[in-house]
């Protein structure tokens, strides 16, 4: 390795991961716009070696950071500086990482390039949702390749977006301190939640930011400047304050569980309750993005990565088991 990019990897961030439809293979964005493919079934094979735990390809896909990845059934969709890509999984597993195609959001002004950090997926109506620097969230037809929707209303950055299952909603959390609630059909806002405005989740010291939610049915979990907190949205009441110092950074139900992670080198499994269960070192001193391979139950693990050229990898949630590594 030579010198220039032994320097490099000291100073990667991985920002966002997606597994393959096969659930073979996880994909990992980082800072310099690479895009690195590693085999989960080589790396948690009992014959694995150090090789099977770097890339088995990796490719240059933004001119950026790749903030933000998930995939369909086909393909890989990957989002950057203003910019929306797609990697067809089929060409990339033949380490063949030809652009299928890209799509720019209608922006503003032509000179206006803001960062998309957060992809969702609504397999409902075969669409991708698509939030950042512009403070809008753009809906967009997977099939056509047109912007169908675009709901406006944040006065600032667009952190992180979650759909709720049982209805056509998405929510929203931004830099100014809301959740925003959209009906996907009639774009419109359904309803304005002033996170850092209840006193049990506000931390002025941090900010009024929000970072990560998910939801789950009548359920939501957001975090960032203000505590992660549990929310019931009917009500939107606050139902439990976890007690974790640091500011979150990713977040997600799991089972009985809530899964987090963010500003230390750890992983928090939380019951509803507001107990914290567990705190499971990881590489990472901050972790940017969590996933759990649930395509592929021979291959089932939780991924942590974040500011590391390290993407951890737990077989049991409990520990880490090895690090896939940048090469």
């Amino acid at each position: 390795m030579d010198a220039q990019r032994a320097l490099e990897l000291l100073h990667v961030t991985v920002f966002s991961q997606s597994v393959s439809p096969c659930g073979k293979y996880l994909a990992a964005g980082n800072n310099y716009g690479e895009v690195a493919i590693f085999s989960l079934s080589a790396a948690l094979s009992s014959e694995a070696k150090e090789e099977s735990k770097k890339p088995v390809v990796s490719f240059t896909a933004h001119d950026g950071p790749v903030y933000a990845m998930v995939s369909t059934e086909r393909q890989l969709l990957s989002s950057g500086n203003g910019e929306l890509k797609a990697w067809n999984w089929s060409d990339i597993v033949k380490k063949g990482c030809k652009e299928a195609w890209s799509r720019r959001p209608p922006y503003r002004s032509s000179l206006e390039v803001p960062e998309i950090n957060s992809l969702q997926l609504n397999p409902k109506d075969n669409s991708i949702l698509l939030a950042g620097g512009d403070c809008a969230v753009h809906a967009m037809d997977l099939e056509s390749g047109t912007f169908t929707h675009e709901f406006r209303g944040h006065s600032d950055y667009v952190h992180c977006l979650a759909l709720r299952d049982q209805s056509q909603e998405c929510l929203s959390g931004s830099e100014d301190g809301t959740v925003r609630m959209w009906d996907l059909r009639t774009g419109a806002q359904v309803q304005r939640i002033e996170v850092h405005k209840y006193e049990e989740c506000s931390r002025p010291q941090h900010g009024k930011w929000i970072r990560c939610l998910a939801t789950d049915c009548d359920w939501m979990v957001c975090g960032g400047g203000p505590a992660l907190t549990l929310w019931h949205l009917r009500s939107v009441t606050p139902t439990t304050v976890f007690p974790l110092p640091h500011c979150q950074q990713h977040v997600m139900f799991y089972q009985d569980l809530i899964l987090s992670a963010g500003h230390s080198p750890a992983i928090n499994h939380l019951q509803i309750s507001g107990e914290v269960r567990a705190q499971i070192p990881c590489t990472p001193r901050s972790v940017h993005s969590l996933c759990v391979n649930e395509r592929s139950p021979e291959h089932k693990v939780l991924t942590a990565a974040g500011s590391s050229h390290k993407v951890d990898v737990f077989t049991n949630f409990s520990y880490r088991a090895f690090s896939l590594c940048f090469a």
